[in-house]
């Protein structure tokens, strides 16, 4: 193992280019550091900590773009092959980690390295090349303007290897529009704008091959542990739905719940719903499954439109896109979804956030605030399929309406006035994911006081969703939001895949989670060991943002949450009024050891996490 690290599953360095003087150079793994943050979100958020300066550009070139694995990347355990990109955010001003599937993390460690830190700007567009041991700076001027799936092509070719992983960025990160994402392969980087900081970089894509492997202590643990996972992967019901039809499994009982957010969230339920399920994509669009590395959940659904005007070739839908485009925009065509998920990908748009974008224009026009001059002659009513797919390119080109929206519905509402803040669904400046909280007081906190905002992976609904705790009483939500953002943290800087949910969580970090992590490091974590280091990993995050300026008035819901309780369906009357809201900051930020005023950690919290250097920073 690499500069004698004696931990398994980690190589024991790191890989720094600097894109100014086109440098690279390798350092060892600090020991004390990847034992106490384990690896990606939480590793990546502590040497950004260290590294960056507050109040920063973004997409200045003091930025830096960490691409991190975890200790279980590469091995056999299932559902670990997830990889984090993390930078600050220029669409949410803070720490962000967006976590992506594949073989990328994994490919990165059989080159020989624990993670990649990206500083500097290129004076003109570049790509890097990893190839074991040999790394360079090469010239992207041939890339620049090509869509993502395109300069991967042109890339093979020119390296002469169909088997090399890269990530890469569309037009909209070229362009540094704030919700551009990085295609990983076939899977994305798709939220806070990673894309934009790469793009702001002059940074085109990154290559990688490995030819290595890695290292575990006691290869018999390891197998042992990963035939136990893989057997409750072929027995959870939970699990198997998503291997049949990927996330969107549970479409049609969302609805059924009421709890499946439509018409720009002005309700929960879709009347249009049993054309798009997962049943109905499978009949009609999926060809064939697929799988990242070491997984045999094969979740990702390679689908095909093979004529006609929605003709895609794409790697979902996933349930965010049946959510965003589908029952969002009330446009009830699996189809015509499948060409909104290749549009997002050939300009390299985060999709949430474009169908949100989209969803807040459709109910301005609806609401007489934006007229037929200024959607460019689309008369952008909610079902128009057509009008949405117009609006996704001028997205992407930034042209007429589209230059407006690529901004986000935070900056828009906030240019075009007229109260349209009032139906922007989002947080921290993140538009909302498929997944209600105004029924599940836990999941409106963990919301609330994400760092990312509108992120469904620093809270999960399924405790209250399922019935394993009483969805209608206060009392403990603000406890189980806390140990729910411990698990999914953990998780995150392990990298293991949040779909398998049942397994790793769901009300707090399980023994799996903990059996996984140990067999591979060696280590002999207990609980507490591993709660505490979830605590450290969240807690810094949370200085991170302190540190910007962030405060208890940035833990907030949307203003529909609020306000507009749920008309119809089994969840009517259902939202998080304001004063309910201010009551459970108050319980989660007491059970988080955190000032109640600010809401952010005490120095007596960050003395007894070991994270005392944030002290100045904070209190």
């Amino acid at each position: 193992m690499a500069n004698g690290f004696k931990y398994g599953g980690y190589m024991g360095q790191l890989l720094r280019v600097n894109l100014i003087n086109r440098t690279v150079s390798k350092e060892p793994l600090r020991e004390d550091w990847a034992r106490d943050f384990v690896g990606g979100a939480g590793l990546a958020a502590r040497i950004l900590y260290e590294e960056l300066p507050p109040k920063i550009d973004p997409l200045g070139p003091e930025n830096k773009l960490v691409m991190m694995t975890g200790p279980v990347n590469g091995t056999i355990i299932p559902a670990a092959s997830r990889t984090a990109i993390c930078a600050k955010s220029p669409y949410t001003k803070s720490f962000f980690h967006s976590i992506f599937g594949g073989f990328l993390g994994p490919e990165l460690k059989f080159a020989g390295y624990d993670g990649l830190i990206v500083e500097g700007r290129a004076s003109s567009p570049v790509y890097i090349w990893i190839d074991d041991d040999h790394v360079e700076v090469r010239d992207a001027a041939h890339l620049w303007g090509k869509d993502p799936f395109k300069a991967q092509e042109i890339l093979r070719k020119e390296i002469g290897d169909e088997e090399i992983h890269i990530a890469t960025i569309g037009l909209a990160g070229e362009e540094k529009a704030p919700y551009a994402m990085i295609l990983c392969d076939i899977r994305a980087a798709g939220r806070g704008g990673m894309g934009a900081v790469m793009g702001s970089k002059n940074l085109k894509a990154i290559a990688v091959r490995g030819t290595g492997g890695v290292t575990v202590p006691n290869i018999l643990r390891v197998y042992n542990t990963a035939l136990k996972l893989n057997q409750l992967v072929a027995t959870v019901p939970a699990v198997q739905g998503l291997s049949k039809y990927g996330t969107p499994r549970n479409v049609a009982a969302m609805n059924e719940g009421g709890i499946l957010p439509t018409r720009n969230w002005q309700t929960e339920v879709f009347k249009g719903m049993k054309d798009i399920t997962g049943e109905v994509m499978r009949e009609k669009v999926v060809k064939g499954d697929r799988a990242c590395f070491a997984c045999s959940i094969n979740c990702t659904k390679y689908s095909v439109v093979p004529k006609g005007k929605y003709k895609a070739v794409i790697n979902g839908v996933d349930y965010e896109t049946i959510y965003g485009f589908g029952s969002i925009c009330e446009v009830d065509n699996i189809e015509a979804l499948c060409k909104a998920d290749e549009l997002c990908d050939h300009y390299g748009l985060d999709l949430i956030s474009t169908a949100l974008c989209i969803a807040w224009a459709m109910e301005c026009y609806e609401k007489g605030i934006f007229t037929k001059e200024d959607t460019d002659g689309i008369e952008l009513k909610f079902g128009n399929v057509d009008g949405m797919l117009q609006m996704i390119e001028k997205i992407g080109k930034r042209e007429g309406l589209g230059a407006l929206l690529a901004k986000g519905t935070r900056e828009a509402a906030q240019i075009v006035g007229k109260d349209s803040y009032r139906f922007t669904v989002e947080n921290k400046g993140l538009e909302w994911p498929g997944h209600t909280c105004r029924p599940f007081p836990a999941a409106a906190v963990g919301y609330a006081t994400g760092p990312r905002g509108g992120s469904h992976h620093d809270i999960r609904p399924t405790a209250e969703k399922s019935g394993l705790v009483d969805r209608r009483t206060l009392e403990g939500k603000g406890a189980l939001a806390a140990e729910v953002n411990h698990w999914l943290i953990l998780c995150d800087s392990m990298l293991l895949c949040h779909l398998g949910e049942p397994i790793w969580g769901p009300l707090r970090i399980s023994d799996n989670t903990i059996e996984a992590l140990n067999a591979v490091t060696g280590w002999e974590l207990d609980y507490e060991g591993a709660r505490k280091i979830a605590e450290r990993q969240w807690n810094i995050i949370r200085c991170f943002s302190a540190r910007e300026g962030f405060t208890r008035e940035d833990d907030r819901l949307p203003v529909r949450f609020m306000e507009e309780p749920v008309p119809e369906g089994p969840m009517k009357g259902s939202c998080i009024p304001k004063e309910t809201l201010e009551r459970l900051k108050d319980d989660y930020y007491a059970y988080r050891g955190w000032d109640l005023k600010t809401g952010n950690p005490t120095k007596e919290k960050l003395i007894e996490l070991g994270l005392d250097f944030a002290i100045k920073d904070v209190c």
